[in-house]
């Protein structure tokens, strides 16, 4: 399973913590409420009792009282029921004969032992207080308060409370968002700045100023930039350097390597053959020195102009021996592209070159367009590239498997990784993809004008 993102830990965290610390509060606030509406509802109540027991004490006092007159007398409201215990027999001024099956036994026991008492109990699942005072020998009164008008109260402060929760957990989230933004804010800066390097864009710096507390962190990164920026340019002005120094040394052996050519007819068999690996070799070394050298300023950004790429097609395939027809062009390609026109003609020209060196031969040069930018498409017929070698083959002085399989020491081994160059520098990507039928297709894909 993928692991959540920082952000989302984040926000989650606040949310939960929210949630916890809302719905203790509104434990605490239930609890507390609960416990102070019941203690006065008992206050109240048992006050209540205590004179209606005072009002049928003196009722009975008198000779042959009528229990059930005396409790007529009493005023218990809508929510007290009254009950009148006397030599066992139980008298109401209702018609509610269950309403003695329904005392606690341990409040029965209480009061006959002479000590008044109050329980909560549930009778016929509603909530009640039951009240018991002793009003002499063998009689006591019994009173039960309902408290279904106090239940639907805490009810609705407890649903109150848990939307409090809720919402308090729903707020929590927002404001762990909107904190994870704000923390991973600096974060976001230098991963884009980082991207922007790793694209080649080594301009890129970090403003010490804008996040005072990451202040460090950016100086440290700016200082990295600058040594990493130093140093691919000493050794980008190194290769440069030593690539043009070579190249009056190798125009003198390649002199003397075409006089000692016109001369082989002259040879015995292992002098010739001595003479054309010579010949080979210093044109393999010049040709090293000159993709080199490209090499060294392909880190130059890209001189943008309109572009008929179509065209440069066509030309690049004449100059190689390739009918123009082998270039396609899509009705949605577009007649001018802005790109650099030295980077795209190498770019054209290496892939053509690498499809007739190890491809078996260039079959196509596509030119059209997709929803992701301007594509140009180079499809050989040869044996194509693994899926191990898809990545591998574009850095430099590497050459495929397949071409090392056929003994095909070709090449320089910097013509692919010079495309990759020339493509980034577009801000472009390019690929090695199988061709349906057989062979490779190298897709190049550069970003649209207006992107």
């Amino acid at each position: 399973m993928r692991r959540p993102g920082l952000r989302t830990r984040v926000t989650a965290g606040f949310a939960v913590g929210a949630l916890l610390v809302s719905a203790a509060m509104a434990l605490l606030s239930y609890q507390v409420t609960e416990r102070y509406l019941l203690d006065e509802r008992e206050r109240s109540a048992g006050r209540a009792v205590l004179s209606d027991a005072g009002i049928v004490r003196a009722g009975l006092s008198g000779d042959d009282p009528d229990e059930l007159q005396v409790l007529r007398s009493l005023d218990t409201g809508a929510n007290r029921r009254a009950l009148l215990l006397r030599e066992g027999v139980p008298y109401s001024r209702t018609v509610d004969s269950g309403l003695a099956r329904n005392l606690p036994d341990s409040l029965v026991a209480l009061v006959e032992r002479g000590e008044s008492g109050v329980q909560r109990v549930r009778i016929n699942d509603r909530p009640a207080m039951v009240f018991g005072v002793p009003l002499g020998p063998s009689t006591a009164l019994y009173e039960v308060d309902y408290l279904h008008e106090l239940d639907r109260s805490l009810k609705a402060l407890a649903l109150v409370l848990t939307l409090a929760a809720a919402g308090t957990a729903g707020a929590g989230a927002l404001l762990g968002w909107y904190a994870s933004r704000r923390v991973l804010r600096p974060l976001s800066t230098v991963a884009d700045a980082a991207r922007d390097i790793a694209d080649g864009r080594l301009s890129a710096r970090l403003d010490p100023a804008t996040e005072p507390d990451l202040a460090r962190l950016a100086a440290s990164f700016n200082r990295m930039v600058d040594q990493l920026s130093a140093r691919m340019e000493r050794d980008r002005r190194f290769a440069a350097d030593v690539s043009h120094e070579l190249r009056s040394p190798l125009q003198t052996l390649s002199s003397a390597a075409s006089v000692l050519q016109r001369r082989s007819a002259n040879y015995d068999e292992r002098t010739g053959l001595a003479a054309r690996l010579l010949v080979e070799e210093v044109d393999r070394f010049q040709e090293l020195v000159t993709d080199l050298l490209e090499l060294a300023r392909s880190d130059q950004p890209a001189d943008v102009a309109a572009t008929d790429v179509a065209a440069l097609a066509r030309q690049v395939c004449r100059s190689r021996g390739l009918p123009a027809e082998l270039v396609v062009v899509a009705p949605d390609a577009g007649s001018a592209w802005q790109v650099d026109r030295r980077r795209i003609e190498q770019v054209l020209a290496n892939l053509v070159d690498n499809a007739q060196a190890h491809g078996g031969g260039a079959v196509a040069v596509r030119v059209g367009r997709d929803r992701d930018g301007h594509v140009l498409e180079v499809d050989d017929e040869g044996p194509g590239v693994g899926p191990a070698d898809r990545d591998a083959i574009f850095d430099r002085f590497v050459r495929g498997r397949s071409a090392g399989a056929r003994g095909n020491t070709e090449g320089t081994g910097l013509g692919l990784a010079l495309v990759a160059q020339h493509v980034a520098a577009h801000g472009g990507t390019v690929r090695a993809l199988d061709r349906p039928g057989g062979g490779a297709r190298f897709r190049v894909v550069l970003p649209l004008e207006d992107a």
